[in-house]
């Protein structure tokens, strides 16, 4: 995952937490618009939040932002 993507899905996180609250939910498709131009970076991310997190298809904006701010 690219060190601009990190911050825009951290972007993208805490403007979800601040909309809706600390309790809401998102999955890696939240990252990306409605049309895949990036398959590439498409699976990347997928490959991070599924083989190698092994993360639920939803989970807490909280849980990935702070993920994603330790580099993990």
């Amino acid at each position: 995952m690219t060190p601009d993507f990190r911050q825009k899905a951290i972007a993208i996180c805490s403007d979800k937490i601040a909309k809706k609250g600390e309790g809401v939910g998102l999955s890696f498709y939240a990252f990306f618009k409605n049309r895949n131009d990036d398959p590439e970076l498409l699976m990347q991310v997928a490959s991070w939040w599924i083989k190698t997190h092994q993360l639920d298809h939803f989970e807490k904006a909280v849980k990935i932002r702070g993920m994603l701010q330790a580099g993990t």
